[in-house]
């Protein structure tokens, strides 16, 4: 038995499950392994140049051999990750050249982050795409409708990465009269949350954590360990890495606030730029641990509550087929 959802019907897809973006995770083979599987990954545009090698001979150029990579691999839809905070000028003037670049490679579903996304509804509606929104609360999905977007991405209080503080629950019953699809993100590491959110009335659902556990991304094993070893209880928050909160797996050995001079600045008219600067930094030392160089990645172990119900690496294919299989009993 299939289902369809406003998510199947954007998406083009067979199962409504999406492989979210990931820094530095989302390497060429977990996105096509998990597209492969029926649902969607999402690339993530600064991981797959910086990260895996795709920035020759130049950034735009990196990118476009690198989603050429991915489709050698499946001719299953992909989407595209478009993070879209202000603070840098030069870093929106990439991004929009990578936007134009998916569309150019026939992507045609991208999700925001972080930012107002006018102008990238503005392009990808041009071409017949689609944009679906990260959100947290009414605000932004409010926002997010007012610029055009399509669909939304319903962060709550589990999610791996930037997370939210409403249930699951909530966040439905505080978008459902929107009239527009919205994606569980957060807490969906099985078969069973994946039936709730579908049950609750979401079009579908996106997953992080599930997918770093898998046979083909590459990202180190002993991060993958973590995850499988790790349970609900394990996992804790800290706004080092981009100044904001976001889930990490606690080994107590890390702080989880800033110092007293950037939380300043965190609210000060330079809170943009200084999150631009912290997430910088953040990066490029999670691209050295995901290489196997610099510091340990053990303060970097960014995962959601889902580990709970994560027990095994798989396949990331599997996982998406198995995950599609159980829906209605199938």
């Amino acid at each position: 038995m299939l289902i369809s959802t406003r998510l199947t019907k954007d998406a083009g897809i067979k199962y409504p499950i999406i492989c979210g973006a990931m820094y530095p995770c989302s390497n060429p083979e977990l996105v096509s392994a998990a597209s492969q599987g029926g649902g969607i990954a999402i690339i993530q545009p600064v991981s797959l140049t910086m990260v895996h090698g795709y920035n020759k001979p130049n950034r735009k150029e990196g990118l476009r051999n690198g989603i050429r990579h991915i489709r050698s691999l499946t001719d299953k839809p992909i989407g595209f990750n478009a993070l879209i905070e202000k603070g840098s000028e030069k870093y929106i003037m990439q991004m929009s050249e990578w936007i134009d670049v998916a569309l150019e490679e026939g992507i045609r579903f991208f999700v925001t982050s972080l930012g107002k996304p006018d102008w990238v509804c503005e392009k990808v509606h041009a071409k017949g795409g689609v944009v679906y929104h990260d959100v947290t609360n009414r605000k932004w999905a409010e926002k997010g409708k007012e610029c055009g977007v399509d669909g939304l991405i319903c962060v709550n209080d589990r999610a791996g990465g930037h997370l939210g503080e409403l249930t699951m629950e909530e966040m439905f019953e505080l978008l459902s009269d929107m009239n527009l699809p919205l994606v569980c993100a957060g807490g969906i590491g099985s078969e069973l949350e994946l039936n709730k959110a579908l049950e609750i009335g979401y079009d579908g659902v996106q997953m992080g954590t599930r997918f770093i556990a898998t046979e083909e991304c590459s990202t180190p094993q002993d991060y993958k360990d973590a995850i499988v070893q790790a349970k609900e209880k394990d996992i804790t928050w800290t706004t080092k890495l981009t100044g904001v909160p976001i889930s990490v797996i606690n080994n107590n050995k890390f702080k989880q606030n800033n110092s007293w001079i950037i939380r300043y600045l965190l609210k000060s008219r330079f809170k943009h730029r200084i999150r631009v600067i912290i997430t910088g930094i953040s990066f490029w030392r999670m691209r050295a641990f995901s290489r196997g160089k610099g510091k340990s990645s053990k303060d970097l172990w960014s995962a959601g509550k889902s580990v709970e119900s994560i027990n095994s690496i798989e396949s990331a294919t599997v996982i998406m087929e198995k995950l599609g299989q159980s829906i209605g009993g199938e």
